[in-house]
């Protein structure tokens, strides 16, 4: 009797296992972006589409750094602020504006935590240049690079690229320009990411 209710619970045990950890499938865990865009690295390119206010961003943001630093060798990973509406353009702006004096890894984080926890508003120029300011960013190098050549070429292409792979909500995942994971649980994001990437990495030696 107790021989088969060891075996039963064991049943279960495995059949829930192979349940929960069973290959990423498309159209549950991820889907096919339709057509293809073409994938700007010669490595496995993985591209988170985000927002600054988004909720899910934020819970997905620390893990995905984590993440990063520990990442394969042959997978590189960028990010794309998305643009909605123009008065999200400001926060995509200093998101490019900050990569481009390098600052963009120390400044993440505390926007973040400024929009989320300390509940700041960070809709224009000023206040974010207040912002940044307070984080030790030269506010006049910084409200000059905001506002350049470079980054306006920036904004054109994050605003064609959302359009061109569909992003209707964040954060977007998008590997090798065909894979979309949207809509997971930071852990589960993270999962299916894994899995994607070494179904990438299985093609790519065929």
């Amino acid at each position: 009797m107790k021989t088969g209710l060891k075996s039963l619970i064991l049943a279960a045990v495995l059949l829930f296992s192979g349940t929960a950890f069973s290959a990423a499938q498309v159209g549950r865990d991820y889907t096919l972006l339709n057509p293809p865009q073409p994938a700007s690295s010669k490595k496995i390119e993985v591209l988170e589409f985000f927002f600054y206010e988004c909720p899910h961003c934020f819970h997905l943001h620390n893990e995905l750094i984590k993440w990063e630093k520990n990442k394969p060798s042959d997978v590189e990973l960028d990010f794309v602020p998305t643009i909605f509406r123009d008065s999200t353009e400001p926060l995509a702006r200093t998101y490019y504006a900050l990569e481009s004096m390098g600052k963009i890894r120390q400044l993440d984080d505390a926007i973040y935590q400024a929009i989320h926890v300390k509940d700041l508003d960070l809709h224009d120029l000023d206040a974010i240049s207040a912002f940044v300011g307070s984080q030790g960013v030269d506010k006049a190098k910084f409200s000059s690079v905001y506002n350049s050549f470079t980054i306006n070429s920036k904004i054109v292409r994050a605003k064609q690229m959302i359009r061109s792979y569909g992003i209707n909500g964040t954060p977007t995942l998008v590997v090798d320009g065909r894979y979309v994971i949207t809509g997971l649980q930071p852990v589960d994001t993270l999962r299916v990411l894994d899995e994607v990437i070494g179904m990438v990495r299985k093609e790519h030696k065929h």
